[in-house]
């Protein structure tokens, strides 16, 4: 693909795991952390349990994620993050703050490493994302 790096786009490495996701390394506030990459997810999510890890501050205002399903997600707000993936970096992001549990509890029980939070649509809308599924690469311009 190298006409997406002649048009400024940063390559990342996925991490093809077995239950059908892939894993991103991301930085956030300078701290590195595992995230599963969700297209289909609206924004982008830390464990709230890690606010302190990433260096998160919320407002203290609970707004309600929707995920696919029909039930609504109690979830802080941090705004002005810095995540970096690769040599990809993007300021003035906004994290949602959720309890990831249920996820890292099934990614557990079926012998997978937890996860501290989820790259959604929102950074990779911003990044003009194009993912190479068959050479398990990202890339973000």
């Amino acid at each position: 693909m190298q006409f997406l790096t002649d048009e400024c786009f940063r390559k990342v490495k996925l991490h093809f795991i077995p239950s059908n996701h892939y894993k991103v390394i991301a930085k956030i506030n300078g701290v590195k952390g595992w995230f599963i990459l969700d297209t289909g997810a609206s924004t982008t999510f830390v464990a709230k349990h890690l606010t302190e890890k990433f260096n998160l501050s919320s407002e203290g205002a609970i707004i309600k994620a929707n995920g696919a399903g029909p039930e609504q997600i109690d979830a802080a707000v941090s705004h002005e993050n810095l995540i970096k993936m690769g040599t990809w970096s993007r300021s003035k992001c906004t994290i949602a703050l959720i309890d990831l549990t249920p996820i890292n509890t099934a990614f557990t029980s079926a012998d997978l490493p937890k996860v501290d939070g989820i790259i959604g649509a929102d950074i990779l809308k911003k990044g003009k994302a194009i993912i190479d599924y068959d050479k398990n690469y990202l890339y973000l311009k």
